[in-house]
């Protein structure tokens, strides 16, 4: 059985927000980005290509590597 895997995108500003990857029987994981460098508040702050590329490889990795599944006991 595979798990849906979705990347979405979110922005209430113009240039920066996150790609959520959300994985169905597991936590969201959102990976934020800036696409302004002046408006960035960590310097290891990513462009939304890096977010997006770092989101698709975590969605790869998931959906490559299921949790195992717990029997009944």
């Amino acid at each position: 059985m595979t798990s849906s895997v979705r990347i979405l995108r979110h922005s209430a500003v113009a240039m920066t927000g996150s790609f959520e990857v959300r994985i169905e029987g597991r936590p969201s994981k959102f990976f934020y980005f800036d696409d302004e460098c002046s408006r960035r508040m960590r310097p290891d702050q990513m462009t939304s290509e890096q977010a997006l590329e770092m989101a698709r490889h975590y969605a790869r990795t998931v959906r490559d590597n299921p949790l195992p599944r717990r029997g009944k006991r």
